[in-house]
């Protein structure tokens, strides 16, 4: 059988409807994480929010990096236009954005959330930033985590808390 590679995930008609975020490990085995609309809704407040704040870049929604860990997928990312024209038509991304978000829901744990980090610092992520459920926004970057930063490097006009009500 042949290994599930991110490019016959994403032509497997069958895995299109899916209600899940995907990402794979580094067997190149599947991993759903559930979505929702909440979610959904802080992923693109988060990617405006960013758009306006750092226009001389782009907002990749569900943004897919090839780790050593398999394909970790951002739910939102800010590339500098630089970092994104070698890599616009790519299936998953070689270099992570320079910021990745990700938006916790209640089957995320500080531990997984710690290791993906570390994955996205990895690939080239300078800062991770994390959005609670009440839309608490943390920023870490690669030398203060585990720890969190006051306000963000890349986008310090950045609010700590996002209200999408």
């Amino acid at each position: 059988m042949n290994a599930m590679t991110w490019e016959n995930i994403l032509a497997d008609r069958s895995l299109r409807d899916l209600p899940y975020k995907i990402e794979t490990n580094r067997y190149h085995q599947i991993i759903l994480s559930s979505a929702s609309a909440w979610h959904g809704n802080f992923g693109y407040e988060i990617g405006l929010l960013l758009g306006r704040l750092l226009p001389m870049g782009k907002i990749i929604n569900k943004a897919p990096a090839r780790t050593s860990e398999g394909v970790r997928v951002a739910d939102v990312g800010w590339m500098s236009r630089e970092r994104w024209a070698p890599q616009r038509r790519a299936t998953a991304l070689e270099c992570a954005p320079e910021i990745c978000v990700e938006i916790l829901s209640p089957s995320n744990c500080r531990e997984e959330m710690l290791e993906k980090m570390t994955l996205y610092y990895a690939k080239g992520a300078e800062e991770v930033w994390l959005c609670d459920e009440a839309g608490h926004m943390e920023f870490f970057t690669a030398r203060s985590a585990p720890l969190p930063v006051t306000i963000s490097v890349l986008c310090p006009d950045f609010p700590r808390q996002i209200d999408v009500d």
